[in-house]
């Protein structure tokens, strides 16, 4: 469902090239939830907005759904809902309702289908008291689900969720961890980022970790905790990216 051979992303600077990141390969299976790993600045969210279209890789390749992210760009935005958490983004003169179909709209589907779709995302992320007042004076945490139906609103295969959580109370956390349970029963496909240790232990398959745009180490999280003997995943986390285990 989603493939990423030798990603490689380098940007120009004052001192020459930075390589954000650096030959990076790793692939996802339907139905699974993956969590990217590393500290400020190691390549996460770069990795994302290349897997996105967003950014265009400086070399390899990255697959979505049989679609190659620079060849095949629009088919590939089709196949994927995108979530950084650290840019709402949303109109907020607008209604919630508002904001989801005009994205909607923007991704081709059906008139016929919105609203229905609206009311069972609705539903499923508990907005249906506000879904149909103004997003001005939400909190982050109700216009951060506005924003997650609206990124997932046309029903994409894959999905990139970045730090979905960040800034939001424990209610509102859970409810976002339930909607992604949910949409991994459904068999989407789901890469998350997160510096949260208990949010990547309570949803995630496996993991992969980076470091300064390398690929360190991945695999399942009780088959880390087993390789380097440890059962707590951040000390396995910082030992690895601080060169502490071999």
């Amino acid at each position: 469902m989603l493939e990423v051979k030798n990603l490689c992303k380098e940007f120009k600077e004052k001192k020459g090239i930075k390589k954000a990141v650096d030959n990076i390969s790793f692939k996802l299976e339907k139905g699974e939830i993956v969590g990217l790993l590393g500290e400020n600045g190691a390549g996460k969210t770069t990795t994302m907005r290349m897997i996105s279209t967003m950014l265009k890789p400086s070399s390899g390749s990255i697959n979505v759904n049989g679609f190659d992210a620079v060849k095949n760009s629009a088919d590939v935005r089709r196949n994927i809902g995108i979530l950084f958490g650290g840019d709402v983004g949303i109109y907020d003169r607008l209604t919630a309702r508002e904001n989801i179909r005009y994205f909607a709209e923007l991704n081709d589907v059906k008139k016929e289908e919105i609203n229905k779709r609206i009311d069972e995302m609705a539903k499923d992320l508990d907005m249906e008291e506000y879904i149909d007042k103004r997003v001005g004076k939400f909190s982050r945490g109700m216009k951060q689900k506005v924003s997650i139906a609206r990124s997932i609103i046309h029903y994409p295969e894959v999905m990139l969720f970045d730090e979905p959580t960040t800034g939001l109370d424990v209610t509102a956390a859970r409810t976002i961890h339930d909607f992604i349970e949910k949409c991994k029963s459904e068999g989407k496909t789901i890469l998350l980022s997160s510096h949260s240790m208990k949010e990547v232990e309570k949803l995630c398959d496996r993991v992969i970790i980076i470091h300064k745009g390398k690929l360190v180490e991945e695999g399942t999280i009780s088959g880390l905790k087993e390789k380097y003997n440890n059962n707590d995943l951040e000390e396995v986390f910082v030992q690895l990216i601080s060169g502490g285990v071999k």
